[in-house]
This record gives C-alpha cells, sequence and structure tokens, in this order.
C-alpha cells in the first residue's frame, strides 16, 4: 500500500505483512513447550483439588513464574494488555492442569503463530468471510488483539477500506476507538490518512469519535485536511483522490458539527487558514465563530464585498427595471424606508404572496 509522504507517523504504519509467515506455520507439535522462566522445575501446582471444586471457582488462572507447568496442547483463548502493547494467552495443558493466562512473550513462537496467522493474514487481505468464520468458531480470540505496534484488525481493515470487514468486527464489539502505540492512530485516522470515504462513513454511524486525536493532537479530520492540501491541484491523475478526501472530510464534518442555516456573517477574524466569521443563525441560536470553509461561499463573498442583509417584511410594490427586469418595492422591519430591490435579491415567497395580492 502507498505510503502518505505528508505524514511521516502514517508511513511508519504501512499495512505490513511482516507477523504473517510467507509460508504456512508448521503444525502445532506435541513437543511445543512452554518456554519456561525460570527455567524448568519438578511439577508444583497450588491449585488443589479441592479449590477447583468450590462453587464459581474460575476455570482457569494466571500465569505465577513462581510455578512450573507442563506441556502444552492449544491456545484457546487470547486477550490484549490494557495498554495495548502485547497480549496474553490462555493455554490448555496436556497434564489436566487448570487452562493458564500466559504472557505471549513466554510461549512458543509455533504456538503463537498456529493461533494467530489465520487472523491476521484474514485482517491484512480483508477477508470479510474469513474473519467472520473464526470469530464464529468461538476460539475465544480478543476482538481487539494487537499486533506488536499495537494495531488491532479494525485499523487494518479500516486502512485497506473494506466496509464489509469493519462491520463485521464492529459487531462482534471491536473498539472502535482503539488507538495504535506507534502514533495514537484510531480506525478513523487510518480512513482519514489512506482516503477510504466509505470506511469513514460507517465508522461515524458506529459512533467512532472523529474528535479523537493522535499522538501529535491531530484528529482524523485535521489528517484529511492535511491530505488534502498536499494533493495537487489541477493534476487529472489526482483529480479523483481529491474528490475522495473531500468526502471523507464531508463525513467527518458531518460527525462533528451540526449543520444549520446561517441567516447573516458579522464579523470576521484570523489569517490564511484560519480565517473564522462570526455567523447569527436563522434558528436563534447563539452566534458563534465558525471556520470559513465550513460557510456558504455566496456568504462568504457578500460579506467580503461589504453587502448588508435586513430582514424583509414584505413586498409592496413592482416596477420594471434595467433591460426590462423586474424590481421589487421592500418594507424592511428594521429599516424606516422600503427599497427598490432587484427579484433575485427579493425572498420568491415574499414575491408570491404579493403577487397573489396579499396585503401587508
Amino acid at each position: 500500500m502507498e505510503a502518505l509522504s505528508v505524514n511521516p507517523s502514517l508511513s511508519a504504519h504501512k499495512l505490513s505483512y511482516k507477523l504473517n509467515p510467507t509460508t504456512a506455520p508448521p503444525p502445532l507439535s506435541l513437543y511445543s513447550y512452554f518456554r519456561f522462566r525460570p527455567p524448568y522445575r519438578p511439577h508444583n501446582l497450588t491449585i488443589s483439588a479441592a479449590a477447583s471444586t468450590v462453587e464459581n471457582q474460575p476455570q482457569f488462572s494466571d500465569y505465577n513464574q513462581d510455578e512450573t507447568y507442563g506441556e502444552v496442547k492449544t491456545i484457546i483463548g487470547s486477550r490484549a494488555l490494557e495498554d495495548g502493547s502485547g497480549m496474553e494467552y490462555l493455554i490448555e495443558w496436556e497434564d489436566d492442569q487448570v487452562p493458564t493466562w500466559v504472557p505471549g512473550n513466554l510461549i512458543a513462537a509455533d504456538v503463537i503463530a498456529e493461533y494467530e496467522s489465520p487472523w491476521w493474514i484474514a485482517a491484512k487481505k480483508a477477508d470479510d468471510q474469513k474473519l467472520k468464520e473464526i470469530i464464529d468458531s468461538g476460539d475465544g480470540r480478543d476482538i481487539d488483539a494487537v499486533d506488536p505496534d499495537g494495531r488491532t484488525a479494525l485499523l487494518f481493515v479500516a486502512g485497506l477500506g473494506s466496509e464489509s470487514c469493519v462491520k463485521v468486527l464492529a459487531a462482534a464489539g471491536a473498539d472502535v476507538n482503539h488507538r495504535d502505540n506507534g502514533g495514537g492512530l484510531t480506525a478513523l485516522h487510518m480512513a482519514a490518512g489512506y482516503v477510504r470515504p466509505g470506511v469513514a462513513k460507517v465508522l461515524v454511524e458506529l459512533g467512532a469519535d472523529a474528535e479523537a486525536p493522535d499522538d501529535r493532537g491531530r484528529t482524523p479530520l485535521d489528517l484529511a485536511r492535511e491530505v488534502l492540501n498536499s494533493t495537487p491541484k489541477g493534476n487529472p491523475v489526482q483529480f479523483a483522490r481529491r474528490l475522495w478526501l473531500e468526502s471523507v472530510i464531508k463525513n467527518l464534518e458531518s460527525a462533528i458539527y451540526e449543520y444549520a442555516e446561517v441567516d447573516e456573517i458579522l464579523e470576521k477574524r484570523g489569517k490564511g487558514n484560519n480565517v473564522e466569521y462570526l455567523v447569527k443563525w436563522k434558528d436563534g441560536g447563539d452566534n458563534e465563530w465558525v471556520k470559513a470553509a465550513l460557510i456558504s461561499e455566496d456568504l462568504v463573498k457578500d460579506f467580503e464585498d461589504g453587502l448588508e442583509y435586513a430582514v424583509a417584511e414584505g413586498v409592496v410594490g413592482r416596477r420594471e427595471g434595467e433591460e426590462g427586469k423586474n424590481e421589487y418595492l421592500v418594507k424592511w422591519t428594521d429599516i424606516e424606508e422600503a427599497t427598490w430591490e432587484p427579484e433575485e435579491n427579493v425572498d420568491p415567497e415574499l414575491i408570491k404572496e404579493f403577487e397573489s395580492g396579499v396585503k401587508i
């Protein structure tokens, strides 16, 4: 997948296949052992038979380095560490000991590969059917299992643009706001950085936080705008990419801003990309400072051209103006004298009322 030159931290998280061997992992050997730390000692399990029969007794225990364990039979579950720095696995032992949660770094690589490879291969190929098959198998897998960089399957499929995979994982309970450990990127950051408008829309609908910052303080919306600004204009090759980016931005904005109709622009502040306008809303909401990019270009142009706004009470007259175009005499609520205005400046509903003979 193409890396984004504008975004070094995201480029460092290309969807590589380094977790997956290029050939199928060797089958689990009956002689694949837990790496003992400390070195192997005679079996000394502290959980007594009596304790195991107590009502509601858990059917597994956490790893205890002061105990020793026997031969690994298979992995029957997984869970990510709270800080996303690694994994623990629930080990079923050949000698019928109570299954034990063991840190991943203490388990033989071929044992982990047998369990993990199908999952990560499916994620990195965006194979929604295989992901669903593994989830439905009930193998005890943590849907938010992480790779060495703290990335989950959801981050991979978001970057690859698979809406179907995103839905499968979310339906299984995936955390749509999980942040990786290499930059604090979420699935929405991946969708924005890799220009995946469909995935961005799905994630927003699933409740992903469009304002979650990465480790550099950038929201997914900030990242999408950053990529758009670096994408050349007027280049036919980049035309579709710009359209997709604009679609990503629109989807993210819809999650952040509640759209309302602007009555008028009152003031301006800032320079360059930081220009904001103080707007008055038609629904009576409090005046707010809004980024220029979120306001109609026509309203901004009228403000910059010095046009003033007033509230029309009704139309009280009509005449033929220049070039035979109609002009209407408008009575204002906050201006004492009525004024003649070109038809395009008058509310069509007021014209309709005047033409139908409705008196003010």
